[in-house]
C-alpha cells in the first residue's frame, strides 16, 4: 500500500489564519501492509472495539479497510454498521469479513438516504447494542472514510497507559486539498474527533455515552472534563488521520454540512457570540466565507425556529463558561486550566 500522504506534501496547522504555518509531513511511519499482523501481548490491557458505522462508502472503504488491516495491533472487535447501504460496500465488508475474524458487520435496513449527527449515532448504539463493554478496555466509534498510520491504536494505547486521566482521544485530521498539499484542519486540542473517538471503556461510561443529536462529538469532551477526565485530540505523527472526505460535506454538500454544523452549535447550548466568532474564523478557510457564513446561517435558523437544545443542566453551565473564557483568553489557556483543574480533583 502507498504511503498516505505523498512525499514532499505539506501540512499546515491551522491554528490561527490566516496565517498558516506548514510543516513536511513524516511519512516513514505510514508504511505498508505486511504479510502478518503484530498480536497483543498483554491482550488483557489492550482489548480494543472499532465501531464504524457507515452508508455507500465504497468510494472510500477500501482504504479504511486495508488501514485497520495494517494495525500493529489488531482489535479484538470491528463492528461495522452498514445502515442501508445501496452501492458496493456491502459486498467489500463481505470480502474483508470472510478473510479477518475479527469483523463482524450488522445490516440496518435501508432508510433511503444518509442521515449525519444523530443518525450515525443510532447507528452506531446498533452496534453498541450487539456487544458488552465488560468485553473489552477500550471502544472507538471510527468512520469509514478515513486512512490511519499502521500504529495509530497501538499509540493511542500507549498514552493512554501513561495518563491516567487521559479518557478520550484521537489524533489530528488533515485533508488533501484540490492543489495536491496535505493540510490540517483547524479543530481544537479539547476534544477528540468525531471521525475517530478512541474512549478508555470507563470513561465512556461516566460521560454516559453520546448523546443521540447533532453535536454529540462537541459535547462528550466536555462532560468529560465534568466527570474529571481528559479529552483531547494531539498532532502525533504516528496518529495524523487523513480525511478522504472534507469535513462537513457528508450530507448533500458543504453548504448544507455548514448549516447543519450551526444548528448544532444551536443545540450544544452555544452563545449567539460565540458562534458568531467561529463562523468568522472559519470564514478563512476552504472554502472561504461560506463555510463560516453557513455556521452562522445554521444557528440562526436553529434560533428563529426555536428548535430543541440540550437540556443537562450541569454541562450547560460549565459549557458556557468555558467559551466565555475561551474568547477572554484564548482557547489553548482555558484548556489548560481546566486540565489542571482535573488532575487536581480527581484521583486516578
Amino acid at each position: 500500500m502507498p504511503a498516505i500522504f505523498a512525499a514532499g506534501s505539506t501540512g499546515s496547522r491551522g491554528v490561527a489564519p490566516p496565517e498558516r504555518r506548514v510543516q513536511p509531513f513524516d511519512t516513514s511511519n505510514l508504511g505498508s501492509i505486511s504479510a502478518g499482523i503484530t498480536m497483543v501481548v498483554e491482550p488483557h490491557k489492550r482489548r480494543y472495539c472499532l465501531i464504524t458505522p457507515c452508508r455507500n462508502e465504497a468510494g472510500y472503504l477500501e482504504a479504511t479497510l486495508r488501514t485497520v488491516a495494517a494495525q500493529t495491533v489488531e482489535p479484538a472487535l470491528w463492528l461495522v454498521v452498514d445502515d442501508g447501504s445501496t452501492d458496493a460496500t456491502p459486498r467489500l465488508l463481505q470480502e474483508f469479513a470472510d478473510e479477518h475474524a475479527y469483523m463482524r458487520v450488522v445490516n440496518r435496513v435501508d432508510r433511503g438516504r444518509r442521515s449525519v449527527g444523530p443518525g450515525v449515532i443510532e447507528a452506531f448504539y446498533a452496534g453498541l447494542d450487539e456487544i458488552s463493554l465488560d468485553d473489552f478496555d477500550y471502544i472507538c466509534k471510527l468512520d469509514a472514510d478515513l486512512e490511519l498510520p499502521s500504529r495509530y491504536f497501538e499509540r493511542a494505547m500507549e498514552r493512554m497507559e501513561s495518563d491516567p486521566y487521559l479518557g478520550n482521544i484521537s489524533g489530528k485530521l488533515y485533508e488533501r486539498q484540490p492543489n495536491g498539499r496535505v493540510e490540517q484542519t483547524a479543530v481544537g486540542d479539547e476534544n477528540a474527533l468525531g471521525a475517530a473517538k478512541f474512549y478508555r471503556v470507563e470513561c465512556f461510561r461516566e460521560i454516559g455515552g453520546f448523546v443521540r443529536a447533532v453535536c454529540w462529538d462537541g459535547i462528550d469532551g466536555h462532560m468529560c472534563r465534568i466527570k474529571g477526565w481528559i479529552a483531547q485530540s494531539v498532532d502525533d505523527p504516528e496518529m495524523r488521520i487523513l480525511h478522504l472526505r472534507p469535513m462537513g460535506s457528508s450530507q448533500d454538500n458543504i453548504w448544507v454540512g455548514r448549516r447543519r454544523w450551526g444548528r448544532g452549535k444551536y443545540f450544544m447550548g452555544s452563545a449567539w457570540y460565540y458562534t458568531a466568532a467561529v463562523a468568522l474564523y472559519r470564514m478563512l478557510e476552504r472554502p472561504r466565507v461560506t463555510g463560516g457564513l453557513g455556521i452562522w446561517v445554521g444557528y440562526l435558523e436553529a434560533v428563529m425556529k426555536s428548535e430543541p437544545r440540550h437540556d443537562d443542566q450541569e454541562y450547560l453551565r460549565y459549557y458556557r463558561r468555558f467559551e466565555l473564557e475561551s474568547l477572554l483568553t484564548g482557547k489553548r489557556r482555558t484548556l489548560e486550566r481546566h486540565n489542571r483543574k482535573v488532575r487536581t480533583r480527581a484521583s486516578r
